[in-house]
């Protein structure tokens, strides 16, 4: 990546050019990188990331000002805002299968949630994932892993979605499109302190 002072006679470029270089702003100044394109953008890796993205950007709404202000010294070291603070320590501690958390640091004093029973029910192409919640606790989400085998181990490359605990109420997963074929599923949870709970008995369904 190279910094500029005034890339393409303009202080605010930004785009592709010649389908070789993209112009952009990292840490609020403008730079230019290779562009790059994934070999394969539909991978178990890149499912999982954007899956966890997808959560930290709308859990960042939703945590509160006073979480928010954990990531202010954090941010400040690497002139970022407190957001981009708070989503790249936690991708770096997804990348090493460990939960996100809410503040910085974490604190690892919550109490788990309380879950039901697992459940998979199969449709047209789709594949229904409901995970009851008996008593939340502390929990902050669901993390849901499907394996196109059984007897799998939920792990970094395997997650599928993220689904937020809010009360008692059901977490579900709604898996589609889908070949024909059988999907194995479990879950883990998360809570608001970067815990992350033990696998769950493996359910199955199969779509035809």
């Amino acid at each position: 990546m190279v910094k500029l002072a005034g890339p393409c006679m303009s202080l605010e470029a930004s785009g592709k050019l010649g389908g070789a270089l993209v112009f952009t702003r990292w840490k609020g100044r403008p730079c230019a990188r290779t562009l790059v394109t994934p070999a394969n953008p539909k991978s178990n890796g890149q499912v999982s990331v954007r899956s966890m993205m997808k959560w930290l950007s709308q859990q960042w709404k939703t945590i509160g000002a006073p979480a928010q202000g954990t990531w202010d010294d954090r941010a400040k070291i690497t002139n970022i805002s407190p957001f981009n603070a708070y989503c790249s320590y936690n991708l770096f501690r997804w990348r090493n299968f460990l939960a996100p958390t809410d503040s910085f640091p974490e604190a690892v004093t919550d109490v788990a949630p309380v879950e039901g029973v697992l459940a998979a029910v199969a449709s047209e192409r789709t594949i229904t994932v409901t995970q009851p919640i008996t008593t939340a606790n502390d929990g902050w989400g669901i993390l849901f892993f499907r394996s196109p085998t059984g007897t799998f181990a939920s792990g970094y490359d395997n997650l599928k979605h993220v689904g937020l605990i809010a009360a008692t109420a059901d977490v579900v997963l709604i898996d589609t499109p889908l070949a024909a074929g059988t999907y194995y599923y479990e879950i883990r949870s998360v809570t608001k302190d970067g815990q992350l709970g033990g696998a769950s008995a493996e359910v199955d369904a199969t779509v035809t």
